[in-house]
């Protein structure tokens, strides 16, 4: 072994790359977004994928995300900031199977994550390296979940957590945030707005953005979600995959890993069809994918109790755009009124409150299948991205 290298340095992270333009930048320094002015894209991690590493380096490593650490972008070990997120479990339907009785469907339950959602991946994996790197106040713009982990993980951290969260947000996801000392900034508008008064407030206090792709590893967190399913599913994907689209992390990411582990020889090169459902409220990317276009326009339509999904223009519209075209994918929006149901429906019949987001997916599902766009003995995922209990205040029960 070199001397020089700590036995605490796990990552294989070599650089970050634009994949827009190609243009390579040092991991070791703070990044946001791609330097050429012309391009401004998310940053991809790239990591040493050719070094002949099994997947059976899996075994009996933690249930959590960070078993798969070297395809993480911390590189000293003692800088993971971690509340036990990843790895979460893989629920075939029961009782309403009926729906679609010659197809396989499950759903991945992303709600038993440490603050109820998909959330705390993406930013588990940010403020460790936020942390790595040295940074002492980070900002976010949130529809709700984002700015609860982010509260939790800074003060895991040790870091200074400012979140800036729409004011018709539900109380829960307020409360959270202040429970775990964060500073708390309601405002009156849509996640754009609240994004609009971070990127200036933190230019002027000097705080970090950990805004929706426009830093380089909140992706690389979301991303666990691809290799998880790779291996609950004994590396054989399935055939379409669900996803709940707003800022669109978890697409890329689920796409960005699968490409990894086929470059790693730990899966084949047969991919999922990738379904994007939005609501109707704010569905800039369900246009742009009918309209054949490869960005999208802002669109928004006001409230929906999906909160999450109330992301009138994803920063990253061109890369979601194009995980839907090279996977042969779909796009469809869901009305509130349809998540309503569909959110009652899986309580009442598969004992799962879930996310008005992923009760979309649900919806979506029916719709495909009525449209035979599913076809008979498909496999499919659903990947309910947080737990329902947080937007009671939103559902209407009775």
């Amino acid at each position: 072994m070199n001397s020089c290298v700590s036995v605490d340095e796990v990552s294989l992270l070599l650089h970050l790359e634009c994949p827009e333009c190609g243009t390579l930048h040092q991991a070791s320094v703070i990044n946001t977004v791609c330097v050429n002015p012309a391009c401004r894209s998310t940053l991809f991690a790239r990591y040493d994928l050719h070094g002949g590493l099994n997947k059976n380096i899996l075994t009996g490593r933690p249930a959590s995300m960070w078993r798969y650490k070297e395809f993480l972008p911390v590189i000293n070990e003692k800088n993971i900031v971690t509340l036990g997120e990843g790895f979460t479990p893989i629920i075939p339907l029961e009782n309403l199977k009926t729906t679609a009785p010659d197809n396989k469907v499950y759903w991945k339950d992303e709600s038993g994550n440490p603050t109820g959602s998909f959330k705390a991946r993406g930013i588990s994996a940010a403020v460790s390296k936020a942390k790595e790197l040295g940074i002492n106040a980070l900002a976010i713009p949130t529809a709700g979940n984002a700015g609860g982990a982010l509260a939790a993980y800074a003060a895991r951290a040790g870091i200074r957590a400012i979140v800036y969260m729409p004011v018709l947000t539900p109380k829960v996801f307020k409360d959270e945030c202040l429970l775990y000392g964060a500073q708390l900034v309601e405002i009156d508008g849509s996640i754009s707005d609240c994004g609009k008064l971070v990127n200036e407030h933190a230019l002027l206090n000097d705080w970090f953005q950990l805004s929706t792709l426009k830093e380089p590893y909140r992706l690389e967190g979301k991303k666990t979600m691809g290799y998880e399913i790779a291996e609950q599913f004994n590396w054989q994907l399935p055939d379409v995959i669900f996803y709940p689209t707003g800022g669109g992390t978890g697409l890329i990411g689920i796409w960005k890993a699968f490409d990894e582990m086929e470059q790693l020889g730990w899966i084949g090169s047969k991919r999922p069809r990738m379904v994007a459902v939005q609501s109707v409220s704010c569905d800039g990317i369900v246009k742009a994918y009918h309209a054949g276009e490869s960005s999208s326009s802002f669109v928004d339509g006001g409230f929906t109790i999906a909160n999450g999904l109330r992301v009138p223009k994803p920063y990253a519209d061109k890369l979601i755009l194009k995980v839907l075209s090279e996977s042969k994918g779909y796009a469809l929006s869901i009305t509130d009124a349809q998540m309503q149901n569909g959110v009652k429906e899986l309580a009442l019949r598969e004992g799962m409150l879930i996310a008005p987001e992923g009760a979309a997916l649900w919806q979506g599902f029916k719709q495909l299948k009525a449209l035979n766009w599913i076809k008979p003995d498909e496999t499919v995922l659903l990947i309910n991205t947080g737990t329902g209990y947080k937007y009671l205040e939103n559902i209407m029960i009775g």
